[in-house]
């Protein structure tokens, strides 16, 4: 029985006890890589890099780790590149059983999964438990279509031929966000693996532990080792990474910001490139709405894992003659949200990820009221009535009114449990408001009106629109941003297209035609 993260496990010897409470001693240690089938300590000797691993519904702090340097990468990708002489050879029937057999394992150990993944994230259990759920659909679903993998047959002049294969890449990289760890790890690893691909994820530094547990599973159901790596580090192992020579793919999820620099490394080698930055998304709620159905979707567009949701609908737009009643019924939603332990079934709000972040979030509601915004509902920071909880990072989650488009809290992403409200008169407005902006990740809008719902769809910059709805994402679906918010898609068939690469093979069938 594994003690790497552990003293008490239960059902499975990889995981976290769910009987862990509050304990920053005695149940982690340093996060540990995974490198050719077997947990390995990184090696980098620079202690400034150094990170610090905090249970965000607690402030406590579980652990100290080293960040992977570059020798750590050079080994975890030539582990992956040795992986991929074998893997890329596996007939796809037998890679969609591995696949099969290590959702079926993460299926029987969902809730251990999701106790580490709240420990780790703070978001509540109940969230938790769809995120698991989600990389293990994601695993399902792209082991489904291994074997459907094929190419075309063009017939050509003269009975010649021409056919395609589809190949995978070699090595690609993945790195994940904080506020989905696990199912940040399973959208990445199902397409590429299933594809005849490798992989080395580097999880993010707040959140490294479900990763590396999910490439133990891996490997207990018959990957070969090294097909799937996990390195942990910050900004620094991520360079490296993306940099690698040996690196044939990057997918990337993240802040706009670091997504530009993650393209310029990428750049020398040309490599194949994913990325889902971040998003200002909109909402649009029109008079005609069901604005039981709409209040029940602002929540759901901003108050998911306490607003630290890349595709969130922070700018909330309304139409005018339905504002003070829609306001309402969002209002008395909202309040009904029970903030605390997120290990609890009835906590609904949990934990921001880390002080520095829910400082930040403070600074653009203290900003935003400056410029002239006001608070209809939350705006500070709350301590729960559990005393192990007292120094936790917890904002109540905030509806905004009185915002404008030219607002600092409307331009930027906050990245927290923010909502503004902002009222709107014609269908054109709301359109012409909605898509001013550089990002466009996502987008929404509530009405009984099927032939608008349509046409205001197709009109909005976004990658992904939600009518009547908000933040569901099926496997099948995909998922990624227009402008600035990334590019390629994540889910769904499309993503096969990013991890793999097309051949073509003609056939003559007659004498070649030659001029001389």
């Amino acid at each position: 029985m594994s003690s790497h993260l552990a003293k008490n496990c239960t059902s499975y010897p990889y995981l976290l006890s769910s009987t862990r409470r509050y304990s920053s001693n005695g149940f982690w240690t340093k996060p540990l890589n995974f490198i050719a089938g077997e947990r390995v300590r990184p090696t980098n000797d620079n202690r400034s890099q150094d990170f610090s691993v905090v249970e965000p519904a607690t402030g406590k702090i579980l652990c100290e780790s080293p960040s992977s340097g570059k020798a750590d990468v050079d080994r975890a990708v030539k582990a992956a590149q040795e992986a991929f002489q074998i893997w890329s050879q596996v007939p796809a029937i037998e890679r969609a059983r591995i696949m099969q057999k290590t959702a079926r394992k993460l299926a029987d150990n969902l809730e251990d999964f999701a106790r580490l993944e709240v420990t780790n994230n703070g978001k509540p259990i109940w969230e938790a438990r769809c995120d698991i759920q989600s990389a293990i659909d994601a695993i399902d679903f792209y082991a489904g279509l291994a074997p459907s993998m094929t190419g075309q047959h063009i017939p050509c002049p003269g009975g010649s031929f021409a056919y395609t294969r589809r190949e995978p890449l070699g090595v690609c990289v993945g790195i994940g966000a904080w506020n989905y760890p696990i199912q940040m790890a399973g959208w990445k690893s199902a397409p590429a693996l299933a594809c005849g691909n490798t992989m080395v994820f580097k999880p993010s530094q707040f959140t490294p532990a479900t990763a590396l547990l999910l490439a133990e599973v891996y490997a207990d159901c018959g990957l070969p080792k090294g097909a799937f790596n996990v390195v942990q580090g910050e900004g620094e192992t991520g360079h490296f990474l993306t940099s690698h020579p040996g690196v044939k793919k990057v997918s990337f999820t993240g802040s706009v910001a670091t997504g530009k620099l993650i393209m310029k490394s990428c750049a020398d080698d040309i490599k194949s490139l994913t990325l889902e930055l971040g998003g200002k998304s909109p909402l649009l709620i029109f008079s005609d709405a069901d604005l039981d159905n709409a209040a029940k979707g602002a929540v759901m567009a901003n108050f998911l894992t306490q607003g630290e949701v890349c595709s969130n609908a922070t700018r909330i737009f309304v139409e005018r003659s339905i504002k003070d009643e829609f306001v309402k019924r969002f209002i008395e939603r909202t309040k009904k949200m029970k903030i605390g332990d997120p290990h609890l079934e009835d906590t609904t709000f949990g934990a921001l990820i880390s002080k520095a972040h829910q400082d930040k979030v403070m600074g653009y509601i203290e900003g935003a009221k400056k410029e002239g915004a006001t608070i209809l509902y939350g705006g500070e920071r709350v301590t729960p009535d559990d005393p192990a909880l007292a120094d936790g990072f917890y904002i109540l989650p905030t509806i905004m009114d009185n915002v404008t488009d030219d607002m600092v809290i409307s331009r930027e992403e906050v990245f927290g449990p923010v909502a503004t409200i902002m009222t709107f008169d014609t269908e054109e407005e709301a359109v012409t408001r909605a898509n001013n902006t550089q990002l466009g990740l996502a987008c929404g809008l509530f009405t009984k009106d099927v032939q608008r719902a349509h046409r205001v769809a197709a009109q909005l910059e976004a990658g992904n629109c939600w009518i009547n709805n908000y933040n569901n994402l099926p496997p099948g679906v995909p998922f990624g941003g227009y402008k600035q918010s990334g590019l390629g898609r994540e889910n769904g068939t499309a993503t096969i297209d990013h991890y793999t690469q097309l051949k073509t093979v003609y056939v003559e069938a007659g004498d070649v035609d030659c001029p001389v």
